[in-house]
Parts: structure tokens; sequence; C-alpha cells
């Protein structure tokens, strides 16, 4: 309509302009003056053509750019959509971000390394958003998340929706936001939780807490084109959703091992009363470091308590001891008194089986054991765990780490009390006198 009325203007003033020249010529005949109108006119006429053509340039130009708009648009919403249906993660903006969160006002937990944001987004989804701080470790663990849960989708893992890098400043990484918490939350004592949600775990969710965790190990074990591995297996990396089932996060550690590797080595640390003794001595990792965490964590689900902790000891010369439930567990096992590990909260409705325990407590233990080669897989862990093959009791093992905890700071001077080297080698096959002081550093410190 625009182009058709202005056609009609400059037809209108091209006439118009031909008619002074008629009635120029009929007044002036060939005067000075008449030649002065006729070069205005000409000029005019001209401008009027040359405004033509710029705007029909200028249309053709406008027309195709807005086709192009258009199939880049809905190329996007394509594009979108596909992702969203493959699980992709999305690319943020930090002003999204910003906005999801108010301006990070809503922390729901605080980390080594990274601290955690509630936020809704513009759709209205609940959304966790996870703050990687700091140069080269904040990149090196946002690059190890994101290739590590990127592209898995396992109901029992957390999924990852988008992502958001600031030049030369924080990660973002944005999670789908489980309302109920960790795991420490709900089978801890309450001075532990503070003011964080949680409560007293069943029996019947907790046996239904660690299938659900063993399927997700075994998912990244087995499963996935190259095999991952979490690195960092603990309650607090182990979500509870509305449905009271596990979902295990924060895969900040993890690594990707191919499918013909046997072990990878790493200097990466994770937390004390998870690491596997070959992580320690320094010869390598491989999904059996997880399978040992695994059982520590099984073991707290089991109890209640941390497997490792200070206790107050009046005959020690510091007046405190550690304590390490496993052991605690296994000479229960041997004096037949296994329902006193159980969390005594759960003992008070009289809803837990003794055989359930029993189960629980000798996968718990296989999955412990020191040299890592008679530690079962997690695919065999989860078809123990659903009564699916028979469950034989686990042979004993040394529990150097209870031996280790236990030598006191003043006691260190002692010469009867064993060395670390000594106490090491009862773990492995091979010589580990060199991995000493590591192994003192990384039990003694956390993460």
């Amino acid at each position: 309509m625009e182009d058709k009325k202005a056609n009609w203007i400059a037809c209108s003033s091209v006439l118009a302009l031909i008619v002074v020249i008629i009635v120029a010529h009929a007044t002036l005949r060939l005067s000075k003056a008449f030649y002065l109108v006729l070069g205005v006119d000409v000029a005019l006429i001209l401008s009027v053509f040359a405004w033509l053509a710029v705007r029909r340039h200028y249309n053709r130009r406008r027309i195709l750019l807005e086709s192009r708009l258009a199939e880049g648009r809905e190329l996007r919403l394509e594009y979108s959509f596909l992702r969203k249906v493959a699980g992709v993660p999305t690319k943020f903006r930090y002003k999204e971000i910003e906005e999801a969160t108010d301006g990070f006002q809503a922390l729901v937990g605080r980390g080594a390394s990274a601290t955690v944001f509630k936020g809704i987004l513009s759709d209205g989804t609940a959304v966790a958003v996870k703050r990687i701080d700091g140069q080269e470790r904040g990149e090196r663990e946002f690059r190890s998340e994101v290739s590590a849960i990127a592209s898995v989708q396992h109901v029992n893992l957390v999924r990852l929706i988008g992502y958001c890098c600031v030049p030369a400043g924080p990660r973002f990484l944005i999670y789908e936001f489980i309302q109920n918490g960790s795991l420490d939350c709900w089978i801890f004592p309450k001075s532990e939780r503070r003011s964080r949600p949680g409560g007293c775990l069943s029996w019947d969710h907790r046996c239904r807490v660690a299938l659900d965790v063993a399927k997700a190990l075994s998912y990244l074990h087995h499963d996935c084109r190259s095999r991952i591995l979490h690195l960092d297996v603990k309650p607090e990396n182990i979500l509870i959703n509305e449905n009271y089932r596990a979902v295990v996060a924060d895969f900040g550690l993890s690594k990707l091992m191919g499918k013909d590797e046997s072990r990878v080595v790493t200097t990466i640390r994770g937390t004390r009363g998870y690491l596997a003794p070959e992580w320690l001595l320094e010869h390598g990792i491989s999904e059996k470091s997880d399978i040992y965490s695994y059982g520590m964590v099984l073991l707290e689900i089991i109890g209640g308590q941390r497997n490792v902790c200070l206790i107050d000891k009046r005959n020690s010369r510091s007046g405190r001891k550690w304590q390490y439930f496993p052991k605690i567990v296994a000479e229960k096992l041997r004096e037949g008194r296994l329902m006193e590990v159980v969390d005594r909260r759960l003992l008070e409705d009289g809803s837990v089986d003794e055989r359930e325990v029993r189960r629980l407590v000798f996968v718990a233990l296989w999955c412990i054991q020191e040299r890592a080669r008679l530690r079962p897989s997690m695919a065999r862990v989860v078809e123990m765990l659903e009564d699916r093959v028979a469950v034989n009791e686990p042979p004993e093992t040394a529990m150097i780490v209870v031996d280790l905890l236990s030598i006191d700071e003043q006691e260190r001077g002692d010469p009867n009390c064993p060395t670390i080297a000594t106490l090491a080698a009862h773990t492995v096959e091979s010589n580990v006198a060199s991995s000493s002081c590591s192994f003192a550093l990384s039990v003694l410190s956390p993460r």
C-alpha cells in the first residue's frame, strides 16, 4: 500500500513539473528565464526518479532481511525445541541469571569453590544456580561438570538445564531445583542440619535411596559412551526429591574414562571419610573408587551417623579420639549384634527388617574392601540390593584408616606407635612407602 502511494505521488510530481515546463515555454518562449525553469524542473524530475530507485532498492533489501530474520527465528525456535527434547543445556545471559535469582538473594548452600542459589526462570521453572568462583580451579570444575553431566539422561541424575560464562568472571551452572535438599539432612541428627529442611528418613525410604544411588552410579560406569567417575559420592551430593527418591548431583570432581582404560591418575582430592585407599596412596583411580565411596555412604544411611568423627576420650592425651563407624559395624557383625548399628530413631517403630539390614551391611562391607579388585561392580551392587543374587558375607579387611586416625598428634612421637608406611603396606599389593606423606595429608584434610 505504501509503495502504491509513493508511486502515485512520484507520477503526480513528474506530471506537475512537465505542466510547469509547458506553461513556461508558452509564456516565456526561449528566454533565459525559460531555460532556468527548465533546468530546475528537469533536476526535480531526475530527483524523483532517483528517489524511486533508492526506495525500490531499500525495499528489496528490507524484504530480504525480514525473510532471513523470520527464517532465523524459526530455526532458533526449532533448535531450542530440539535442545529441550534432547536435554542439551541452554546458554543463558548473565542478566537472565541475575533476574532469575533476584540478584542472587536466595542462598541455598555453599561449598569450597561454589555457591548455590535458588531461582525462577522466565517460564516459571524453579532452578538451582551454581556459581563457580575462581579462575583456574573454577574453570576446571566447570568443564568437568559440563562434560560429565551435559549429555547424560537418567532419572536419578540431576538435570543440567543450562550454563552461563562471564568473561574473566564466575561460571554458572543451572540445574533443576530439588526441593527436599540433600541426603545428609535426612539421615543425620538435627543438630547438623541447622535451619535446612529435613527429617528422619524411614527405613523403606533409605533402602530406596540406596538403590537409586546405586542405579545412578551403575549408569555412569556402564551405560554411557565414556565411563564417568563421579569421585565425590557423599550424602551432601545426593539430593532428595518430592517423592523421596535420590538424585545424584555435583560433578565438579568427575572424570571421563575410556572403556579401554583401567585407571586414571588425578591430583584432586575428594572428601575425608569417602576416599578409597588406592586414591589416597596415589595408585590411580577407577570406578572402584566410586564404589568405595558408595559403600561408606551406605553405612551412613544405615547408621544415621558419620563414618569418621571425633569423640571425647578421657584416657587419650589430647582428650579426643577418632571414631571409625565401619570398624564398629564389622565388630558388631562378628558379635552377632548387627541391629545395634542401625539408626536408633528407626528402631522405635519396629519397621526395620533384620534381614534387610544384614544384606545392606554385607553390600556396604563388600564395597569398602581395601583391595579394589574385591569390590563388586555397581551393576552387581544393584542386583544385590534388589535381592536378585545372593550376598555372601564379606571377608574381613584391615581398615587401616582407623589405625591412622587413632594416631593422636601427641602420640606420633611414640616409638611404639606404628608408622603410616607400615599401616599402608597392609592395604595394597604394591610398595607405598613413597606415598605415606600424601596418605596422611589426604586422610586428615577434607576437600
